[in-house]
């Protein structure tokens, strides 16, 4: 079998990257603890990988595999995600009865966030159909060598226990736990420069 390849995504490409994203997150703990039912994670999670990511396409740091199988949307050093966008998402999608957990796991996920200039990966993911095949490590091993290149730490927050075996292969440690009332928890990671 050979390795899948890896390309760097255009801004008319976010599309694609937003539908392999939305696969490969529709069982994921935290997204569907966030948006429980169908409806609301096929309407809602669109616009979150949007506020979280889309800065990746206009700093050269979306990256795919052969025929869009796996993404990842890495911000580099100084470039954020959508902060108001990610408000404005949760504030229209989230039950009422969530947003207080909702907005305290966002104040952890920001304690936990380095202070030093840092490559973050906000999204990655690689469609069911796909995985188990290297999309995911391919793409993990091109960016962690441009983030090697630049002498700068990674850091990720891990929202499946499963992945979390994963990225400590890539160097990854946990930084903790973010957890808040009825919610999964979330895993802040760090690669320190190499």
């Amino acid at each position: 079998m050979k390795s899948p390849i890896v390309k760097l995504m255009a801004a008319a490409e976010e599309d694609l990257a937003v539908e392999t994203v939305m696969l490969a997150f529709a069982a994921d703990p935290m997204a569907r603890w966030t948006w429980p039912h169908a409806h609301q994670y096929l309407a809602a999670m669109p616009r979150m990988i949007r506020a979280f990511g889309s800065s990746a396409f206009s700093n050269g740091s979306a990256f795919c595999t052969d025929d869009y199988a796996g993404t990842a949307l890495w911000l580099s050093p100084g470039v954020h995600s959508d902060e108001e966008g990610l408000g404005a998402v949760l504030e229209s999608t989230v039950a009422r009865s969530l947003a207080p957990e909702t907005a305290a796991i966002f104040e952890q996920m920001a304690a936990y966030h380095p202070t030093e200039p840092h490559w973050y990966l906000p999204l990655i993911g690689v469609d069911p159909a796909h995985q188990g095949k290297g999309h995911g490590d391919a793409l993990m091993a091109y960016a962690l060598a441009r983030c090697d290149r630049d002498h700068a730490p990674a850091y990720l927050e891990s929202s499946n226990p499963r992945n979390i075996p994963i990225y400590r292969r890539y160097g990854f440690e946990p930084l903790g736990a973010i957890q808040f009332g009825s919610s999964p928890t979330l895993v802040p990671m760090l690669r320190r420069t190499r």
